[in-house]
């Protein structure tokens, strides 16, 4: 039997996991093609010796289970057949059982192998393999990381979160002061300020900044008053930030629903206001640019939110006052994220994790802040592993914190852009009390 040593081998891996059926070897034959190249599954397989279904390679041969095991037996016990009739029988499925003569000859003439016949010992040896191989697999199985309940809900509690804060209609990017495009002349509106805060006062997000009392002076400006003064919007002399007044709604608005996304974070409100106050203002412009991500598109570069109107292009970010230093590498961050691939649960987890950061600028219980932080930090991981498919999963979770570390650059650059901006009355104007308090105070 040594002689078929290199064909039992090539066979062994194509063995099917089924203690209940007897596995023969599968050696090559020039008349039968292989079947794992040539047979296209859906078209019947035929026993070549009585015509039968057949269940695949038996000794050497397409053969159904019945002829296998009357091959098999009649080698075994070395018998000898003689045919009661011309010893040319037709054998088929309805008369196989009457001439085992001519049935054994058939099962040779389509080349079937007595020395692929497995001995009793190794048929034994090859079910103690099988169920090795079974419990090695199961064993494996119960190693694998697989998501808890508990990080579960934690995901969809995340999930919830950022649906109710992200509206993929954009609806109401029609209360912002309208985009106005052209860098040059004057521009007259009936709008405020406080158009898009009026929305805002109403929302749910919105309803309580923060549970604490009592409230701090941070954030106090999240509810605007309706009795807002309307003449500072008018007749504004823009100059080449005519843009500045729409993007200054759309922040804020970005702003409202990033606290509204992080007040339902797990762990979040067992922080103190101040420390909360503190992630939120230091990470603010960081989950925007996440979030924003939903909306970039790689075809033109550009965020689009809706209609035309609210379609944004590099030139729409610089007639607000932003210059290519941030623009160009946020480009390049969005590009790079999108080409992740990231689940909207990777997504969500990737938000909480940057505002939970405890070496946030005036964070005071670093160690709590962390302890949240590793939490999503390990379901993330977990996550990856049990949920994300390979090649996408290679190193994922490892270039997702690399984001994170980016994003600290864009914040740098656009903190330091800000500052240039609100720096003349006439741009600083242009924005809401919620910008200016955000990205205005420095937390020393």
């Amino acid at each position: 039997m040594s002689q078929f040593q290199s064909p039992w081998e090539l066979y062994q891996s194509r063995i099917p996991n089924d203690l209940d059926v007897e596995m023969e070897p599968m050696a090559s034959c020039p008349s039968f093609p292989d079947p794992a190249s040539d047979f296209d599954r859906n078209i019947p397989r035929i026993c070549g010796v009585c015509g039968d279904k057949a269940t695949g390679f038996h000794f050497n041969a397409m053969t159904c289970e019945g002829c296998k095991g009357f091959f098999r037996r009649s080698m075994k016990r070395k018998a000898m057949f003689t045919c009661p009739f011309n010893g040319d029988c037709k054998i088929t499925k309805d008369n196989r059982r009457h001439c085992q003569a001519c049935r054994l000859k058939r099962c040779v003439d389509i080349g079937m192998m007595k020395e692929f016949i497995l001995t009793d010992e190794e048929v034994q040896r090859k079910r103690d393999m099988i169920m090795k191989r079974k419990e090695e697999e199961a064993l494996k199985e119960s190693l694998k990381p697989k998501l808890q309940e508990e990080q579960q809900r934690v995901i969809e509690v995340l999930l919830e979160a950022h649906r109710k804060t992200y509206d993929p209609t954009y609806s109401d990017f029609s209360k912002f002061r309208p985009p106005v495009r052209d860098s040059s002349g004057k521009r007259s509106t009936t709008r405020s300020s406080s158009v898009v805060t009026q929305g805002f006062s109403s929302s749910e997000d919105s309803s309580d900044t923060f549970s604490s009392s009592p409230e701090p002076k941070m954030f106090s400006n999240l509810e605007l008053s309706d009795d807002s003064d309307e003449s500072s919007a008018m007749a504004i002399e823009f100059s080449h930030l005519s843009m500045l007044p729409h993007l200054a709604d759309l922040v804020s608005y970005s702003i409202q629903k990033v606290i509204g996304f992080a007040k339902m974070i797990p762990g979040f409100k067992d922080l103190t206001a101040e420390d909360q106050i503190a992630l939120l203002k230091s990470s603010a412009i960081e989950v925007i640019m996440l979030r924003s991500n939903q909306s970039f598109s790689l075809e033109d570069m550009s965020w689009t939110c809706g209609n035309n109107d609210f379609k944004y292009k590099i030139s729409d970010v610089t007639q607000a006052g932003h210059s290519l230093d941030l623009l160009e590498p946020l480009v390049r961050f969005q590009i790079s994220l999108k080409k992740l691939n990231l689940h909207e649960e990777e997504h969500v987890l990737l938000m909480a994790i940057c505002i939970l950061s405890p070496d946030r600028p005036g964070v005071q219980d670093t160690a709590l802040v962390e302890s949240i932080q590793d939490n999503l930090s390990e379901i993330l991981q977990t996550y990856i592993l049990c949920r994300h498919p390979p090649p996408g999963n290679r190193l994922l979770y490892a270039k997702m914190i690399q984001k994170l570390a980016d994003l600290r650059s864009l914040n740098e650059e656009h903190s330091k852009q800000y500052r240039c901006l609100s720096f003349l009355p006439e741009h600083s104007m242009q924005l809401t009390p919620l910008v200016l308090e955000v990205f205005g105070n420095e937390i020393s």
